[in-house]
C-alpha cells in the first residue's frame, strides 16, 4: 500500500466513522431530552464528513487516470477492496463505541446548552479538560448489553435488511461507477456521473423507509411508549447492518461497476 492509498483510506474510514456514529446522537438526544439540539451538534460532524469526501474525490479520480496512464489498472480492484475494508473497521469501530460516543454526545449537548456556541464547544473538546472527559468516558459494550440484544426489538426486520442494503448502496456508489471507468474509458465520465444513482436510490431507502422508522421509535421513547434499553438495542441492530451493508458491498463491487457501464452504454 502506498502512500496516497493510505491517506483514501484513512479518509473513508473517517467519512464511515461518523456515519456510524450517527446511531449514538439519537440514544444521546433520548437521554438529554434534547433531540433537536443533538441534530445541529451531530451537523457539525457531517461537515467534517462531506470535507473529507470532497477530498477524497480528487485523489481517487486522478490516482485512475495515473493508473490508466500508465497501463496499471488491473492493481485498481485491489484498491477499492482496500478502501472497502476501510469502511467496514469504520463501520465496526462505530458500532463498538457507540457507548463511547453517547457519553461524549451527551456531554456536548450539555455544554452547548450553557454556552450556546459551536465554536466555544469545540475549543472545549480540544482543551486539557475535554480530552480528559474523552479519556474517562471510553467504554466498551457491557456484557449486559450484548445479551440483551437477543431480546426482541421494535423494529420489522424488513427495515433493518433495507439499511443493510442501503448502506452497501451508499459504500459501493461512488467506487462502483470509478471501477466502471476503468472498465470501459470512453465512457468513463458518463459512468462517474451515474454514482448520484446509485447513491439517489440508497438515499431514498434511508430517507423514506428506514429513517422514519428509527425517528418514530424515537419519539415513542419520548412518550414513554418504548423504554431506553429497548431503543438502545434497536439503534445496536442498526449499527450492525452498516456493518453489514459495507461488507455486502466488497460482493458487489464488480457486478455494480459492470451495470454501470451497461448503463453507461445505453444512454
Amino acid at each position: 500500500m502506498d502512500a496516497q492509498l493510505f491517506l483514501l483510506c484513512v479518509l473513508t474510514f473517517v467519512i464511515h466513522l461518523i456515519g456510524a456514529l450517527a446511531y449514538a446522537v439519537r440514544i444521546a438526544g433520548v437521554r438529554t431530552r434534547r433531540i433537536a439540539m443533538s441534530f445541529a451538534l451531530f451537523n457539525v460532524l457531517v461537515l467534517l464528513s462531506r470535507a473529507s469526501n470532497a477530498f477524497q474525490g480528487p485523489f481517487l479520480s486522478k490516482r485512475i487516470e495515473s493508473e490508466l496512464l500508465a497501463g496499471t489498472g488491473q492493481n485498481l480492484l485491489a484498491d477499492f477492496q482496500w478502501l472497502m475494508a476501510s469502511a467496514s473497521l469504520a463501520a465496526v469501530i462505530g458500532a463498538l463505541a457507540i457507548p463511547t460516543a453517547q457519553r461524549l454526545f451527551t456531554r456536548a449537548v450539555a455544554h452547548f446548552q450553557v454556552h450556546r456556541s459551536v465554536p466555544k464547544l469545540l475549543m472545549h473538546a480540544f482543551a486539557k479538560g475535554g480530552l480528559s472527559y474523552v479519556r474517562d468516558a471510553v467504554a466498551l459494550p457491557s456484557p449486559r448489553h450484548i445479551e440483551g440484544l437477543k431480546q426482541k426489538i421494535d423494529v420489522p426486520a424488513r427495515v433493518i435488511v433495507l439499511n443493510v442494503l442501503a448502506q452497501a448502496l451508499l459504500t459501493v456508489g461512488v467506487f462502483a461507477s470509478l471501477y466502471a471507468g476503468y472498465l470501459d474509458p470512453q465512457f468513463r465520465v458518463t459512468a462517474v456521473s451515474l454514482s448520484s444513482v446509485i447513491n439517489g436510490v440508497a438515499t431514498i431507502l434511508l430517507f423514506v423507509l428506514i429513517d422514519p422508522a428509527l425517528s418514530i421509535m424515537t419519539d415513542d421513547v419520548m412518550d414513554g411508549r418504548v423504554s431506553e434499553p429497548a431503543f438502545r438495542r434497536a439503534v445496536v441492530w442498526f449499527a450492525g447492518s452498516r456493518v453489514a451493508g459495507t461488507v455486502l458491498a466488497q460482493l458487489l463491487l464488480v457486478p455494480a461497476a459492470s451495470a454501470v457501464v451497461f448503463l453507461a452504454r445505453l444512454i
